[in-house]
């Protein structure tokens, strides 16, 4: 939770009591569905929420009634610990596992988060249109952009930084999977962002959809 304060120091009450709250809501669901790693789930500030906001960090501030869908978010990574930053926008989280989509709207109801929906299912179920899709390592990009195109706002009519598209978390060497993907992938180093080891090798991943 420190480094949740660190980083995003201007955080309402509010806000700071919703993320506090997720340490004692996921261990307890975890304890009953397996949406963490075990190993991982001391580190959930650090390897699941900070992370996640690694794109609230490369996006900056969104403008009022920016529409947000996490494909693949299990337990809620990393569209809760998002959707807390930006509470005037509004966040669609989807995955076709129906137990973890059962804890991310259990935890969002206990947290108060009111600008989150759910869905059990699969992203070809999902037609609605959004400003970004965000994942965090659900596939290889080369796989999920082709799947997300037709979720994605033909025209921005909202003033943002970055025009719609995707972005992901990610790590590694992204060459091979980038390979066929018809739009600009560019990478952001999130130890630009947040200075701990553990993130040394993680980016995130920006992909514009332009029509």
């Amino acid at each position: 939770m420190e480094n949740i304060i660190k980083y995003f120091p201007t955080l309402n009450e509010k806000q700071q009591r919703q993320f506090a709250m997720l340490g004692d809501l996921y261990s307890d669901w975890n304890s009953k569905v397996n949406v963490i790693s075990r190993k991982d789930i001391d580190n959930l500030y650090l390897k699941h929420v900070l992370h996640s906001l690694a794109i609230a960090r490369f996006l900056g501030p969104l403008a009022d009634g920016t529409a947000v869908l996490d494909m693949g978010t299990g337990g809620g990574f990393p569209g809760i610990p998002l959707s807390i930053i930006y509470p005037e926008c509004h966040f669609h989280l989807l995955d076709r596992i129906g137990k973890k989509i059962n804890v991310a709207r259990e935890i969002a109801a206990a947290s108060d988060i009111g600008n989150v929906t759910f869905q059990h299912g699969d992203i070809g179920e999902c037609r609605e249109k959004y400003d970004y899709v965000v994942s965090r390592a659900v596939m290889p990009l080369n796989g999920l952009v082709p799947l997300i195109v037709k979720n994605i706002k033909c025209k921005d009519n909202i003033d943002n930084r970055y025009a719609p598209g995707l972005i992901c978390l990610k790590g590694g060497d992204l060459a091979d999977e980038s390979k066929g993907v018809k739009y600009p992938v560019l990478e952001f180093p999130i130890n630009e962002f947040f200075r701990e080891d553990f993130f040394e090798t993680k980016k995130v991943v920006y992909v514009p959809i332009e029509f």
